[in-house]
């Protein structure tokens, strides 16, 4: 009786714990926090999962980037990066390892460029205290 009860007790553990750690494996965590100058960011997004979990955590950061390429905006990894505050001293000079970045910056007007295929492209932007700014970054193939 006692091993009849014992099994069923593992069994009902096993039932618990196994699909737990099965959606805790199939699911990507975000990349690792970096930060330069006093500024945070996240960099990735490749592959399904982490994009999702990227694009989720986008409301915690004032500023989103996506880079994209071609005709059918397939995302841009390796793109390097440089973000100016409004007197012109570079705040961030990163390459972004993936298609997302996420940056924490205070409030404030910023010029973003970033680069690829030898094309530079820079977008000025004013974030504020509340909410997630995206800019988009696209190049055709050359």
């Amino acid at each position: 009786m006692k091993t009849q009860v014992r099994q069923l007790a593992l069994a009902v553990a096993l039932g618990v714990a196994l699909p737990a750690l099965g959606s805790t494996m199939s699911e990507t965590a975000l990349p690792k926090l970096s930060s330069e100058n006093g500024v945070s960011y996240l960099s990735g997004g490749i592959g399904r999962n982490e994009a999702r979990a990227m694009r989720a955590e986008a409301k915690h950061y004032p500023l989103s980037m996506t880079f994209s390429q071609g005709k059918d905006n397939s995302f841009l990894a390796s793109v390097p990066v440089t973000i100016e505050n409004s007197a012109g001293k570079t705040v961030l000079d990163t390459v972004s390892e993936g298609p997302i970045l996420l940056v924490k910056l205070p409030p404030g007007k910023y010029n973003v460029t970033a680069e690829a295929y030898g094309k530079t492209q820079t977008r000025s932007v004013s974030l504020s205290a509340k909410g997630d700014t995206p800019l988009y970054f696209h190049w055709k193939q050359v």
